[in-house]
């Protein structure tokens, strides 16, 4: 079955120079979406994308609600009215809650939940005006399941998934649906620069009884494609009557659906 719902749609998606962005951006691109995709500038430097006809890569920072609206609104002023839209960007942080600086925490929660309002408050008050779309917002499965030494990443997930899903019972009405996709470990380089050694994602697969870290039962991490393929599927018209779930994609990991 092939998904549909995309053609000539126009969609926005932020954290798009990431590898779970960038999938997002290639596979909406495919599908023939015209895609608005932004990323903090520093992330937008360093990849050099280029724009074309089908894609606009744009300067966000998520933090900053006047911008996210400007940059919808730009996104439909090129394209037409905003349709799909996929709000990926993030920021992982590491460490004992006891040992996590005020700083690192606001830092945190400022990026992944005052993001996630930022943004889906921007998407949301777009779709509801035409009364139609549908937004995949990723979170983790740090957000329903305790992790030693990611306090303030999981906290800021946990918040993330439920303002979206909050969003959705709101936006339900005017036809917007509003999912939640929640990856575990997957191939980027959030993931491998977590890693000391080559030994890395054998220790993931494996588990760690030490730290209540269970393995993966599927014996391999995510690529970001795996984790875009499930987005798309969600933003499809194929899943037309979902909102408001939370979609856990990592290989068993977190032993719950």
């Amino acid at each position: 079955m092939k998904l549909s719902g995309f053609d000539g749609q126009t969609a926005f998606v932020t954290g798009a120079a990431g590898g779970i962005g960038q999938a997002m951006v290639h596979l909406l691109r495919e599908a023939g979406a015209r895609v608005l995709a932004t990323d903090h500038p520093d992330a937008l430097a360093a990849l050099a994308p280029a724009s074309d006809d089908r894609v606009l890569w744009r300067p966000l920072d998520v933090r900053d609600a006047e911008a996210a609206e400007a940059r919808v609104a730009e996104a439909e002023a090129r394209f037409g009215p905003l349709s799909l839209g996929v709000h990926a960007a993030g920021v992982l942080a590491t460490g004992n809650v006891l040992d996590c600086p005020p700083a690192e925490w606001q830092r945190v929660m400022e990026i992944n939940a005052g993001g996630t309002y930022a943004v889906g408050r921007a998407m949301g008050a777009a779709m509801a005006r035409h009364g139609a779309g549908a937004m995949v917002v990723i979170s983790s499965n740090a957000a329903g399941i305790p992790r030693a030494g990611m306090g303030a990443y999981a906290a800021s997930k946990a918040a993330v998934t439920m303002l979206t899903r909050c969003l959705g019972l709101e936006l339900a009405a005017q036809g917007v649906r509003c999912n939640i996709l929640a990856p575990g470990s997957t191939l980027t380089p959030m993931q491998t620069g977590m890693w000391a050694d080559d030994s890395g994602a054998r220790r993931v697969i494996e588990g760690d009884l030490a730290s209540h870290r269970t393995g993966i039962p599927l014996g391999k991490l995510a690529t970001p494609e795996d984790i875009a393929r499930a987005a798309m599927f969600l933003l499809s018209q194929e899943a037309g009557h979902i909102t408001m779930a939370d979609l856990y994609v990592d290989g068993g990991a977190t032993l719950r659906g």
